[in-house]
């Protein structure tokens, strides 16, 4: 085989594998309420749902949980619960999650590099699987769960709002995982 044929087939092998892994998991799991969510919020309702992808490949499911007020960030609760496809190092999600913040202008460079600290000394490595929850305590920051077991709050209304933000700015670098999450926010 010549060196193009080779091109071409590695190039067939790689759409075919982005195309049927998209296709695979375009189902959606069936939303499962977890206790902790429950817990935190009430009377949840599942407000939307999408899977988040990094040039083809699933990262995680992502589900925005909402209680009986419905979506008002930064006045009622919320959990954003991500259940991911693959293995994650706490420490990449923590880095992740910071320069996304930074590219949406969320904080200052001494407010971003402390949350990083907090995030780092937070977030676990995470398994296919397993779920990572963000809940926005208004007035208050954003506790974490891993399975939902706690892992600690941050303590920092400013850091909720940026950390939240990621998903759900406008400027997301997300828009349609924005959109799927948000479609039934006015309902």
């Amino acid at each position: 085989m010549s060196y193009v044929s080779y091109l071409r087939l590695g190039m067939a092998l790689l759409w075919l594998f982005i195309g049927s892994s998209s296709q695979a998991s375009m189902a959606q799991t069936e939303p499962s309420l977890q206790p902790h969510i429950e817990t935190e919020l009430g009377k949840p309702r599942l407000l939307g749902q999408a899977p988040f992808r990094w040039f083809g490949l699933k990262i995680y499911d992502a589900q925005l949980w909402v209680g009986e007020q419905g979506y008002q960030p930064g006045s009622a609760p919320l959990a954003l619960n991500l259940q991911y496809a693959r293995e994650l190092h706490g420490g990449k999600i923590a880095e992740s999650s910071e320069e996304q913040m930074r590219k949406l202008g969320q904080g200052s460079a001494t407010e971003r590099a402390g949350w990083l600290k907090a995030m780092r000394s937070l977030f676990p490595d995470v398994q296919e699987g397993q779920h990572l929850t963000g809940v926005w305590l208004p007035q208050i920051g954003v506790r974490f769960y891993l399975n939902g077991k706690a892992l600690g709050v941050i303590n920092d209304v400013r850091f909720a709002h940026a950390f939240f933000a990621i998903w759900f700015d406008p400027a997301t670098s997300a828009p349609s995982l924005r959109e799927a999450l948000l479609r039934n926010a006015n309902k």
